[in-house]
Order: C-alpha cells, then sequence, then structure tokens
C-alpha cells in the first residue's frame, strides 16, 4: 500500500470516528458515514463496496436521521452541546476505546467509543440537571428518553460503521 493510499485510509478511519461522534449530538452523522464509504467506494473503484452495501448504508442513514426528526418532534428532552459535553464525550469514548478494545479486539475500539462518549454526555448531563432548581430540572421519563434517542441514533451509527468495514476487510 503507498504512503497516499495508506493516509487516505486513516482519513476513511477518521471520518467514520467523527460520524459516530457527531451523531452522539444529534448531527447528521449516520451521513457523514455514507459519504465517507461512498467517497471510499469512488477511490478504490467500488471493488469492495458494492452498490448493495451502499444501498444498505442509505437505507440505514435515511432511518437513523427519520428517527432522530421524528423522536426530536415529541417532547424528548434535547440536551444543549456545551464545551463541557464535547469535552466530556471525547474523553469518554476514549477511555471507553481503552477499555473495551483488549476484551473485544477491534469490535470493542468502536463499541468503546460509541458507549463511552455517550456516558461522557450523559454525565455532563446528568451533573447539569442536579445543579437545577426543581422546577427547570427534566423528568426522569424525558431523560431517559432523551438516553433512547441517543443510543438508538449511535447503534444505527455503529451498525453501519460495521457493515462498511466488514464489506472492506471481507
Amino acid at each position: 500500500m503507498s504512503s497516499l493510499a495508506s493516509t487516505g485510509f486513516v482519513f476513511f478511519i477518521l471520518l467514520l470516528f467523527i460520524g459516530i461522534y457527531l451523531s452522539l449530538f444529534g448531527l447528521p452523522g449516520t451521513i457523514v458515514i455514507f459519504l465517507d464509504v461512498l467517497l471510499y467506494g469512488f477511490f478504490t473503484g467500488f471493488g469492495q463496496v458494492g452498490w448493495r452495501v451502499l444501498l444498505f448504508l442509505l437505507c440505514f442513514a435515511i432511518l437513523a436521521e427519520t428517527l432522530d426528526f421524528v423522536t426530536g418532534l415529541t417532547k424528548v428532552h434535547k440536551t444543549p452541546v456545551m464545551r463541557k459535553s464535547l469535552w466530556a464525550a471525547a474523553i469518554g469514548a476514549a477511555i471507553g476505546m481503552i477499555m473495551l478494545t483488549p476484551l473485544l479486539w477491534g469490535l470493542g475500539t468502536w463499541t468503546g467509543f460509541f458507549l463511552g462518549g455517550l456516558t461522557g454526555i450523559l454525565v455532563v448531563e446528568l451533573l447539569r440537571q442536579y445543579r437545577l432548581k426543581a422546577p427547570q430540572q427534566v423528568s426522569n421519563r424525558a431523560f431517559f428518553a432523551m438516553m433512547g434517542r441517543k443510543a438508538l441514533k449511535g447503534s444505527l451509527a455503529l451498525i453501519m460503521v460495521f457493515v462498511s468495514l466488514a464489506a472492506i476487510y471481507s
């Protein structure tokens, strides 16, 4: 593999991580993952990533973004994107990767990144809710719905990453 190809592959992997990270904050991370795999397929001549994989990823991206939009229309609590939550998600993602990679190898790296990032966001939001006075706090139901919304979208992004990497490495 040439140095240019290696650099491109590193960029590809970084964009997959960025896609998962964005999906934790309700941003279109699944679209980033799909476009990343599409670009990878384009630059490699669609030898490893075929139209079936791309169609699957496109359907999952549309599903994830649609579910995120529909659940956003309900009264689900939306966590504000603050500097603290960005840092907590990044630190949590790094810790999650470090903890789960030895147990599950590559699967643990991606899963740890997602679960650690999600945990970091939830800890910051729990602390923020604890500091608020009772009328401004969200209900437990709204908080758990917010957790479920983030977990659902992140899980779909994680499935997209697993499918794309399985297609590349098989």
